[in-house]
């Protein structure tokens, strides 16, 4: 179930007419259409572009024309088609979708603008060369530009189930409007028990917004794992249709800062706040043997409140994990931080291309701030006992 809280419509469809000659009778200008459609098929033309220009020919040449023009017509004809067949350029303008291949040249470019050098005190790097993006590494501007130039589009998954909906989701959508890929087409889905609560957010142009009925689970481990199920199915039905690049929020967060497409990516993690500074040991991975989310070591912690890429690869990380969690739940096993287990299991496996600092998601709790020179987003105040209680 899905309703559009925009005040827009989310589609519309218009109808081109092909050119139409009145005149049905067998002219010597028919006998151009009848040679010329072979030639068409073999072409990488559209019918309606070629085809309109021999209607054009036939409706010109349809009263009494003398055999030297059709001749001359017919050699314009062959001429026309041939440089065409040589070339196997279209008549019709090339659709502006890009294919993955470009858009991950775009992301190496992109890549290649960052200053790696200008934050001597953090990790700008990884192992295996993905970014690390804090704030003055990069020309906000640049991305900006270069993505409405692409007519780069982004999808906003949340969950707002149960008493999340009233305690945050209003705060989240519209800190988001102001905040969250400033210039470009976004369209939130809103997973929800509650459709009927969820705020009127005034959205700004090229903006939508989605919401669509889940079911509500009695444990918030379920309502937190299942996502991952939904998620993807949601990518397959609606969200690839629309949108080039998904970024799934836990909705307990209020944007305070940009948060724009310099954070976009083929498969972007997030680095937790809380871990970033430690070393591995410490991080909290799964050391249960029995689950399918066990890891001995990784290279970085990332928080689960927040990840992205390219649809194709979100579908195939949130498939990777729902499949895991269920062959868990078969073997009565629960991984230690449910989907955040999983999700960390993944990324080790298969590495992002891009990590964001924890200025991208920062606890206000943590004294130590030296490294966070923008908040651009913070965690909300959590009183779980009430949250998670209904």
């Amino acid at each position: 179930m899905q309703r559009d809280t925009s005040g827009r419509h989310m589609t519309e469809t218009i109808n081109t007419p092909t050119p139409q000659c009145e005149d049905k009778k067998h002219t010597p200008s028919s006998f151009l259409l009848n040679f010329a459609w072979p030639l068409l098929k073999q072409t990488t033309a559209t019918p309606c572009s070629f085809l309109g220009i021999l209607q054009f020919i036939h409706c010109c040449l349809r009263n009494k024309v003398v055999i030297a023009g059709v001749l001359c017509c017919l050699v314009l004809l062959i001429a026309f088609a041939s440089l065409f067949l040589g070339n196997g350029t279209s008549l019709l303008p090339k659709d502006n979708t890009q294919t993955q291949e470009e858009w991950s040249r775009m992301d190496s470019n992109f890549d290649q603008t960052l200053n790696f050098g200008v934050r001597l005190e953090v990790p700008t790097c990884t192992p295996w060369k993905a970014p690390i993006i804090w704030e003055e590494m990069f020309d906000p501007k640049l991305y900006d530009q270069t993505h409405a130039k692409h007519s780069t589009s982004v999808a906003l998954t949340v969950f707002a189930v149960g008493r999340y909906l009233e305690a945050y989701l209003n705060k989240f959508l519209t800190s988001a409007e102001t905040f969250f890929m400033p210039g470009l087409p976004v369209t939130y889905y809103v997973f929800t028990d509650l459709p009927e609560q969820v705020p009127k957010v005034q959205l700004g142009p090229q903006r939508t917004l989605k919401v669509i009925v889940v079911e509500k689970h009695s444990r918030w481990q379920d309502i937190s794992m299942m996502r991952m199920k939904i998620i993807s199915e949601t990518i397959e039905s609606d969200i690839r249709h629309h949108s080039r690049y998904v970024f799934c929020f836990d909705v307990d967060q209020e944007f305070k800062g940009r948060f724009g497409s310099e954070a976009l990516g083929k498969s972007v993690a997030l680095l937790h706040a809380h871990y970033y500074k430690l070393p591995k040991d410490r991080f909290t991975y799964d050391r249960n043997f029995q689950s399918t989310a066990y890891m001995e070591t990784g290279d970085f912690y990332y928080h689960a409140a927040i990840f992205g890429g390219v649809w194709e690869n979100v579908k195939n990380l949130t498939d990777t994990c729902y499949m895991n969690i269920m062959k868990d739940k078969q073997s009565n096993v629960e991984a230690l931080w449910h989907d955040e287990s999983h999700l960390n299991k993944y990324f080790w496996l298969y590495k992002p291309s891009k990590l964001l600092s924890p200025e991208y998601c920062w606890d206000e709790s943590i004294v130590d701030k030296s490294d966070i020179l923008v908040t651009r987003l913070i965690w909300g105040p959590k009183d779980y006992g009430a949250l998670r209680n209904n």
